[in-house]
């Protein structure tokens, strides 16, 4: 795989227009069109109408591109489709694929590989046609079966959460997207964000796994934490759990943005070897059914505590935030027992 091939599909379909929405030699360039009438409009077929296709594809249709099919399998796919793509016709996946200009994969990480490939052995991939995936794990050389048929190919993995809904849309104005691409056609995947009114950051293929693991690292297990948490404020009969942990976790999460490390508080950063022993013994009782709560599934919770304490130990003395003596108290009370 090589840029000469990609410049070439490039070329023979002539995309560069859609990076502006109007040909160089447009006779209403200067005039603002319509997102409907503005040239370079595309049929966009989504491919998958979970959570991400569906909300993502009705975004693309109010920047002005046609969805001209969907696939839905399930029956919450199929619901969601009408909702937010309400009037698109529910095709079979190479039927979507053979009408549209722009293809829009949003599939789970494991079944991308294989459904490209299966794709080009029977010949759906068209020569020009631009194919967009929306995985975090994945760059643009997973489509290369795609490309090899004549394709253009772009990974645009929006970092957030999705409801499936139309919530979603306006989430996404504030929304980054992990972009990566051939650097001829990076304008393109560039613009298709900036139209969803999101916003582009440009990653590097060989570091899409990294990028991921960052995210889901920060999003994904923040939200297993916070569940741990909130299970355990009802366990000490603290309600309403969610509405006592949201100024604190909100807060938290801003400092730690802004500051870094330098938002830790608490009693791993103060190097408090008995406040963190005493909350210990706790969640180990809890564990075991003898506590006040008496739920044997916090015996994952125990767990967490213990790693995510160590790790925010050794984070606090690489910060000069706490002194290596006190941290080795504070180590010895979190090795396992």
């Amino acid at each position: 795989m090589t840029s000469h091939t990609v410049q070439a599909n490039v070329v023979r379909h002539d995309r560069e227009h859609i990076v502006t929405g109007l040909t160089p030699n447009d006779p209403d360039a200067g005039v603002s069109p319509t997102p409907q009438s503005r040239p370079g409009r595309l049929g966009v077929g989504v491919v998958g109408a979970g959570r991400v296709g569906a909300v993502l594809g009705s975004a693309l249709r109010a920047a002005g591109h046609a969805v001209v099919g969907v696939s839905a399998v399930s029956a919450a796919s199929r619901e969601r489709a009408d909702v937010l793509l309400r009037g698109v016709p529910v095709l079979a996946v190479p039927d979507v694929v053979e009408r549209a200009e722009l293809v829009l994969l949003t599939v789970p990480d494991d079944v991308l590989p294989g459904l490209v490939e299966g794709l080009a052995e029977v010949g759906a991939w068209q020569p020009g046609q631009l194919v967009v995936h929306t995985s975090g794990r994945f760059g643009w050389r997973v489509l290369s079966p795609a490309v090899s048929a004549g394709a253009i190919p772009l990974a645009l993995h929006p970092a957030m959460t999705f409801t499936g809904t139309s919530l979603d849309l306006a989430r996404l104005v504030d929304c980054c997207f992990g972009v990566t691409a051939p650097n001829l056609v990076l304008p393109i995947a560039q613009a298709l964000v900036v139209e969803m009114g999101a916003e582009p950051v440009v990653v590097a293929e060989e570091a899409r796994p990294l990028y991921h693991a960052a995210l889901a690292h920060g999003a994904n297990h923040l939200v297993t934490v916070v569940a741990q948490a909130l299970d355990l404020l009802r366990a000490a009969g603290v309600e309403p759990a969610d509405r006592v942990l949201a100024p604190l976790l909100s807060a938290a999460l801003d400092n730690a943005l802004r500051s870094g490390d330098g938002a830790l508080t608490g009693p791993v950063s103060r190097g408090d070897a008995g406040t963190v022993a005493a909350h210990l013994r706790e969640l180990a009782a809890l564990a075991t059914g003898t506590g006040s709560g008496g739920d044997a599934s916090a015996a994952g919770t125990l767990a967490t505590y213990r790693a995510v304490a160590r790790a925010t130990a050794d984070r606090a003395v690489a910060s000069g935030r706490l002194k290596a003596e006190d941290a080795a108290a504070l180590l010895s009370v979190l090795a396992d027992q």
